[in-house]
């Protein structure tokens, strides 16, 4: 499988660091910042007022004004002074909730283990995993040799008990953090002969990533090699050769280097080098490591590279030519190389289904325009992604519109002459204990093997470690995430023996091809927290998935406060995996939705296409539909309805605000695409190129005057009481400009009502970047602010909107009818 940097549709094999043991699914805990600065106390009550400096800008005879351009120049000491005092604003706003904070915090950190760990993963002769030490923030990546554990439930047990003396620690997060305030661990790639780490670094939030080898025979960092710039790295067989891909000023990985370990210095030619802007290019090494392939993919386009990883002396050779709207994902087996690919034939420009196909080649052919199919999509099921091993070929299928996962004897692929469809391949689908199933897969790193380790969690379920016996056709669960839940002065705790009717809300995924379902202690808390999954009618007719998640207990039909999650992007599905966090919401009554709305990843392949370029609308109308049925359906009081959007999601989110403001009275906007259409205008910004496949090229007319219609920036509504907002931005990200945030707040409170505008805030990073939101308590302390209700001086935070929908400074008279 191939890794896909900044690509919508990956079909990829994680970063090692980040599936070796997936600890930090939920908590971002690979690039997070070191909590060491607090703003300090300030008086303000009144929030700031930017300065505005005529800008004329004009693009295809369309000329308009944008009085805060000033604020593009991020270290203009006026800008750094205005977000201070935004910062001084947004905490005397949140003055005299000190306590409350505190009180949440501490109410979601008694739900964590005080320490975590992941099951011990063999490779080679090593076991691998990683642990969170009580009391800190981040993760620690180990290893012990698996001699010194005699057997596999001896293994197992030394998890349970705790890491033994005789463990090797390979990189420490928290070090790195408290050396340099933040940390983003991007790669980590161990050789073949598991004597080095390759491995990148960021310490500042700007995504500038820094190469580091560590001899793991002496634990020293090689002093020479600290290369700049880089993304992606991969091992050749000796183990002592390596690749890596470098950025340019735009952050776009375009060149492949090789260096080999103990020469004096890095080269400076590259192996490769992707000249169009629109491609971004990653290394990656098929799972039986013979071959290394250079991918270089636009949003929707890809064309691959292979280097023979055991004799390099062949150099680089490409797989097929490049063809608009086609994308090409290889793996290797014994001679052959198996093609995840859109395309049904060779050279078909522009596949219209975008259904996924498995072919192959013998590896002698690599440049024959001739692909042999061998899977075919059929009916209602979809491959989305594959993993290959040894003995057992994996897919990841969307199957009528759910995730699922199933594996097939290679023996079948290999004999196979004609194409077949899946349910003609005996394929054995891994059982899941429900349709809402999230699913992340494991390192899995070890060819060989006939065992899948992957993580499973719901909504109602936390994380499950499941390995699955490909052989056998049986499945282990190896661990589960333990929480203790308090509701209704009971306490309820997944950790007790059941029987699996018992243990389960809902019955156990039936498959007619699952064999040996034996009992297995799938632990939820389906009894207490209802999840269903709902479609919606949008403006078009089109039905969108939404999942809705509630306390039994606490939900009050029609009065209840709902916070509905939104992204829409880059065919990406939003994560309704296992939140402990979520919990202090569901238990004060809120119900907490997740909107699938076109765009995103969805019911079939074309879902991101009708909610993308100049099908933009939909996925703005899709969650504006959303909206509106959480209310008409009860599920939510009219006036206690927010919405919340990361990066791009909030794109959707702003722009349903400005196109329907009575619909939500709060909003949350993390690292928030707001001035979509100016930053669509200048290719200089990282992202900007690669993006047009996504949202459009301005620079086209029709394209300009499609975006133009829902730029968030560009529609603000004139004199609208805008909801109340917490709009979050981080001074160094380099994926979204900090401007945008600060723009959006400037001209909210320009434009809007004065007096619902003073409940907009804005609080802006000023170390981090993208990702810089704390480590595993950091992540808590950042989700606890939102959920404030009290608010001093007659003002309303968003929570306090949604608490008390007519509360003074929040909702002028058009608010209230």
């Amino acid at each position: 499988m191939a890794y896909s940097v900044l690509i919508s549709i990956k079909k990829t094999k994680v970063p090692f660091s980040l599936t070796l043991f997936s600890i930090a699914k939920k908590v971002s805990l690979f690039s997070t910042l070191c909590n060491k600065n607090h703003h300090q106390t300030s008086t303000t009550t009144t929030p700031p007022v930017a300065k505005k400096v005529p800008f004329t800008v004009s693009a295809h005879g369309v000329t308009w004004n944008d009085p805060y351009r000033w604020m593009t120049k991020t270290n203009d000491p006026d800008f750094i002074n205005y977000l201070q005092q935004e910062n001084s604003y947004a905490e005397s706003f949140m003055k005299g909730t000190e306590e409350m904070q505190k009180g949440l915090f501490n109410e979601m950190i008694s739900r964590m283990p005080s320490k975590i760990s992941t099951p011990p993963e063999l490779w080679g002769p090593w076991l691998y995993y990683q642990y969170i030490p009580e009391g800190k923030e981040f993760p620690v990546l180990c290893r012990k040799l698996a001699a010194e554990s005699k057997g596999w439930m001896k293994t197992v047990s030394n998890y349970v008990i705790g890491v033994s003396k005789e463990e090797q620690i390979l990189l420490d997060w928290n070090e790195i953090a408290e050396r340099y305030g933040y940390v983003h661990v991007g790669t980590c790639r161990v050789s073949p002969d598991h004597n080095y780490l390759a491995y990148t670094v960021d310490a500042t939030g700007s995504e500038q990533f820094t190469l580091k080898i560590k001899d793991l025979r002496n634990d020293c960092v090689l002093p020479t090699l600290g290369v700049e710039g880089v993304v992606s790295v991969e091992w050749a067989q000796d183990s002592c050769t390596f690749f890596y891909t470098l950025s340019d000023q735009n952050q776009r990985p375009y060149r492949v280097h090789c260096v080999k370990l103990g020469s004096d210095s890095v080269d400076d030619v590259p192996l490769f080098v992707e000249k169009d802007s629109r491609f971004c290019v990653d290394i990656a090494s098929t799972k039986d490591g013979k071959f290394i392939t250079v991918n270089s993919n636009s949003r929707t386009s890809s064309e691959v590279y292979v280097i023979n990883a055991t004799n390099l002396q062949t150099g680089i050779q490409r797989f097929c030519k490049r063809v608009s709207g086609v994308q090409y994902f290889l793996e290797h087996h014994h001679g052959f190389f198996y093609v995840l690919t859109n395309s049904r034939n060779v050279g078909e420009e522009s596949p219209s289904s975008g259904e996924y196909y498995l072919a192959r080649c013998p590896v002698e052919n690599l440049q024959s325009t001739s692909l042999q199919n061998i899977i075919v999509p059929s009916g209602d099921i979809f491959i989305q992604d594959m993993d290959m091993f040894n003995e057992h070929l994996v897919l990841f299928l969307n199957k009528e519109g759910s995730s699922s996962i199933c594996s097939v004897d290679m023996r079948t692929i290999i004999n196979c002459e004609d194409q077949m469809k899946i349910d003609e391949l005996n394929p054995w689908f891994f059982p899941l204990p429900s349709d809402m199933c999230a699913i992340a897969p494991g390192s899995n790193h070890d060819f060989t093997r006939s065992i899948y380790r992957a993580v499973v969690s719901s909504p109602v379920m936390p994380d499950v470690i499941v390995d699955y016996d490909m052989s056998r056709k049986m499945f282990s669960v190896i661990h589960q995430e333990v929480i203790d839940v308090c509701h209704d002065t009971k306490c309820h705790s997944n950790n007790e023996e059941r029987s699996r009717n018992e243990l389960l809300g809902i019955p156990l995924k039936k498959e007619k091809y699952i064999q040996n379902n034996e009992v297995q202690k799938w632990s939820d808390f389906a009894e207490i927290y209802s999840c269903e999954e709902k479609e919606v009618i949008s403006h078009d007719g089109a039905r969108v998935p939404i999942t809705v998640l509630f306390s039994r207990k606490a939900h009050k039909k029609g009065q209840s406060p709902a916070l509905l999650h939104g992204y829409g992007a880059y065919g990406e599905v939003l994560d309704k995996s296992w939140c402990g966090d979520r919990l202090s919401l569901l238990d004060r009554g809120w119900v907490i939705a997740f909107a699938d709305v076109r765009g995103g990843g969805g019911p079939d392949p074309s879902w991101r296409k009708y909610g993308s370029g100049m099908s933009k609308l939909n996925s703005i109308n899709d969650f504006i539909s959303c909206g509106e049925y959480l209310v008409s359906e009860g599920y939510v009081h009219k006036h206690r309805l927010g919405a919340i959007g990361v990066s791009a999601g909030s794109l959707l989110v702003s722009a349903a605000i400005n196109m329907h403001p009575e619909l939500f009275q709060a909003a949350i906007l993390k690292v928030p695409f707001l001035d979509v259409c100016s930053s669509l205008l200048d290719p200089t910004l990282p992202l900007t190129v690669l993006d047009y496949e996504e949202f459009g090229n301005p620079q086209l007319r029709a394209h300009f005057d499609y975006i133009l219609k829902y730029s968030p920036y560009d529609n603000i509504p004139e004199g609208v009481c805008c909801p109340a907002m917490l709009v979050k931005a981080s001074l160094n990200d380099s994926r979204v400009g900090v401007w945008e945030a600060a723009k959006w707040v400037a001209k909210i409170r320009d434009k809007t009502c004065t007096r619902c505008s003073s409940s907009v805030i804005l609080q802006t990073n000023m170390s981090g970047g993208h990702f810089g939101e704390g480590g595993r308590f950091g992540q808590c302390w950042s989700s606890a602010v939102p959920l404030m209700t009290e608010r001093p001086e007659g003002k309303c935070s968003p929570a306090e909107a949604l608490n008390k929908p007519n509360a003074p400074g929040n909702s002028c008279c058009c608010r209230m009818a």
